[in-house]
């Protein structure tokens, strides 16, 4: 018996399993698909946009990871996270109060900084359970005419990228291996890039919802894990499409070269929550990097969407070669 690894389920077989189940209820207009960040419901007026995400990777601000990471999810549907939900599992003899208080002190002053209401959730100490481990479920709001769904991506796009990769990658090991990075790199840099939750940030709930308003937006997605080459295959998939990206335009910072030149890993393949995909015409580009810009937001052009038949390709030293594919996250090689 072939057992899969850590990370997400085989896409293959996650797309088999989806066509099984039916969508028998009309109202529901984005059902479960492979490159879709979230649900999308019928409301009426609007469409209710709905997602859940676990945080399994780190214990550290778990709190925090939930409320951002679904909110990035049901922003990249060009909706506004609204309410929010929590199922909160914590491990037999090792839960005290300080650890509940201070998950749900992160969770409290994430969905008020982001303007969204906690309204519900659960939780429990478990049997088996060795960590703590967070649940989160966010819906959003979105005017129908705003509503942006990946499978409407097209050959010709440009595809933008805002910020750098790897930048919840890059946070993650470096509280991890705190030690390591300290003796090899300094204090400095170690607490430099412990930071990078906050600055540069994980969130792109503004950057998906400043660029939906200064365009009109074909695709977004945040890349998350299996980094930003995961992100491209899974737009590229919900759309129908191939990629050509140029990896010399491809954004790093410093700090997450040499934590991966440390540690021996791919930041094409490092979690990436923080960065988000955008796809667009062509002619609407310069506007949407300038208003991004105007508010603080760094903008990248790295590559174009192309046709399906010709793949997913990366341009690199002049040469144009399959873009790498990461079965699992490149931090499960050192966490």
């Amino acid at each position: 018996m072939k057992y899969f690894p850590v990370g997400k389920l085989d896409y293959r077989l996650l797309e088999k399993l989806l066509k099984s189940s039916p969508i028998n209820d009309p109202r529901v207009i984005v059902g479960p698909r492979i490159g879709e960040d979230a649900a999308v419901i019928d409301f009426g007026k609007k469409y209710l946009v709905a997602k859940t995400d676990p945080i399994t990777f780190t214990t550290h601000r778990i709190g925090w990871y939930a409320v951002n990471v679904n909110a990035n999810d049901i922003a990249t549907m060009g909706a506004t996270p609204k309410w929010f939900l929590a199922t909160v599992l914590l491990p037999e003899g090792k839960t005290h109060a300080k650890l509940i208080t201070q998950i749900f002190k992160d969770i409290i002053q994430s969905i008020q900084k982001l303007n969204i209401t906690l309204c519900g959730g659960h939780t429990e100490i478990s049997y088996k359970v060795d960590r703590p481990i967070v649940i989160g479920h966010m819906l959003g709001e979105v005017e129908k005419d705003k509503l942006v769904i990946n499978a409407n991506a097209k050959p010709g796009d440009d595809l933008l990228l805002t910020k750098g990769i790897a930048i919840e990658g890059t946070a993650i090991i470096a509280r991890e291996k705190a030690a390591v990075i300290r003796k090899k790199l300094g204090n400095r840099f170690l607490k430099k890039t412990e930071a990078f939750i906050d600055q540069p940030g994980l969130s792109v709930v503004a950057d998906a919802l400043f660029a939906n308003k200064a365009a009109r937006i074909h695709a977004m997605h945040d890349p998350t894990e299996g980094g930003v080459a995961t992100g491209i295959r899974e737009l590229a998939q919900a759309s129908g499409t191939g990629a050509v990206i140029d990896a010399e335009k491809i954004p790093y910072y410093e700090e997450t070269e040499h934590i991966c030149k440390l540690f021996n890993i791919q930041p094409l393949g490092l979690i990436a929550s923080g960065a988000l995909l955008i796809a667009l015409d062509p002619k609407d580009t310069k506007e949407v990097i300038a208003i991004l810009a105007k508010n603080g937001i760094v903008c990248t052009p790295i590559g174009k969407l192309t046709k399906k038949s010709e793949g997913l390709k990366l341009f690199k030293k002049d040469k144009l070669i399959k873009m790498p594919t990461f079965t699992v996250d490149e931090i499960t090689k050192i966490i």
